[in-house]
């Protein structure tokens, strides 16, 4: 895939005051279907944007890794700088079972056509398409996977060709755009504060190969800013209480208190069920409990609907037209 001009990183992402040195460059065939679509109002990062384009332009032989606490915008942010900078993504999530196969590709009965007799034949997995196309590959939960499957992966990380016996040992040579990004709630370390299930301790060899970078939840003003792109219809006063709402929340997630947080994600979705359901009887709460804490225990939900209504006040009570 040819290259096209480089602009500067802040034409890109019309991000105020990001390090205008990092230069950012466009994949050209700006009709591939795998690059993601922008969110017009998504607000970058600008630490994690200047680490993560730093390093698609020059990897110097890493992988990158992705850590930070759930809904922090590990995923969002990569693929917001992809959609961008017009780089495809080949998205994977990985599950308990995964296999290499999941991700290198296997023997399947497969139509080549909608309508078409199956036939078996070898389908490519989201690894190997990224491999040959010179696609960003996204793994997600990669501190999920198992242990002993991973370092499979090494010699991929390292730059190593792909060989893949079961389709009579084909070659696949890593495109000179192929990134390998991973994301984790660890660091690979394995969970120690209990709040995330599943992760496991992950090989060192396989740690190794990968350069570390860390987010962490947006400040007040960043996820007020969010809210207002969002949601403007609501008051400023109501989002300022939101976000500090989640910001309580969090201290009692971080500090091991609770085992439920508040992402900007699920901010979001608290302020849009406010908007949506104005006129409900006592409407932030109506829609909190449908954006979190239906899913909390009773004394997690107990805690949160403690500190909304601290910062609330009067406002908490209210049904808001």
């Amino acid at each position: 895939m040819s290259l096209s001009t480089q602009s500067k990183l802040d034409e890109v992402f019309k991000t105020p005051n990001t390090a205008d040195k990092i230069k950012a460059t466009d994949h050209a065939n700006q009709g591939n279907p795998f690059i993601p679509k922008i969110n017009p109002n998504y607000i970058l990062n600008r630490d994690f944007a200047r680490e993560v384009v730093a390093f698609l332009q020059f990897p110097n032989d890493d992988s990158l890794f992705v850590t930070g606490p759930t809904g922090s915008g590990k995923t969002s942010c990569v693929t917001e700088i992809a959609a961008r900078m017009k780089w495809p993504v080949q998205h994977f999530t990985v599950h308990g079972n995964m296999e290499l196969s999941d991700l290198i590709g296997q023997y399947k009965f497969a139509a080549s056509q909608p309508g078409e007799a199956p036939s078996m034949q070898f389908i490519y997995g989201p690894l190997a398409i990224a491999m040959r196309e010179g696609h960003l590959f996204l793994i997600d939960e990669f501190d999920v996977a198992n242990s002993a499957e991973v370092p499979g992966l090494n010699g991929i990380l390292e730059g190593w060709p792909l060989v893949i016996a079961q389709n009579g040992n084909e070659i696949i040579e890593p495109h000179p755009k192929f990134r390998f990004i991973a994301t984790g709630n660890s660091c690979g370390s394995g969970d120690t504060s209990g709040l995330y299930q599943g992760v496991q301790r992950q090989n060192l060899a396989t740690m190794d190969r990968f350069r570390i970078t860390k987010v962490a939840y947006p400040t007040e003003a960043q996820e007020l800013d969010i809210l207002k792109r969002d949601t403007p219809e609501i008051p400023i006063s109501i989002q300022s209480g939101m976000v500090r709402t989640a910001n309580e929340i969090r201290k009692l997630f971080i500090g091991g208190v609770i085992s439920t947080t508040m992402s900007t994600r699920v901010l979001i979705r608290w302020a849009k069920l406010s908007f949506q359901f104005l006129g409900a009887p006592d409407t932030l709460k109506y829609a909190l409990e449908q954006a979190l804490i239906n899913r909390a225990t009773p004394e997690e939900c107990e805690a949160i609907l403690r500190i909304a209504q601290d910062i609330f006040g009067q406002d908490w009570y209210k049904t808001h037209q």
